[in-house]
């Protein structure tokens, strides 16, 4: 069994509601994906999951059409 951890990244690009429901909707077909919370405000992408991975995550940014900030 593994167990269900927090990630928090930042997401640049997002400049209105509509971005940020595309990035939660890429983001929570992702494997693994419990919840996503996304805050435009911020850029701040929560994901909570078990054995979700950092590539996973960012290529589903990516998908949406925004790119993870470096580091966390």
């Amino acid at each position: 069994m593994t167990e269900t951890e927090t990630r928090t990244y930042a997401v640049q690009g997002m400049t209105c509601d509509h971005c940020a429901a595309s990035v939660n909707e890429e983001v929570s077909e992702v494997a693994g994906v419990e919840s996503v919370a996304v805050d435009l405000a911020s850029g701040r992408l929560e994901v909570v999951g078990a054995s979700v991975g950092d590539d996973e995550v960012r290529a589903a940014v990516e998908e949406a059409g925004y790119e993870l900030a470096a580091g966390r």
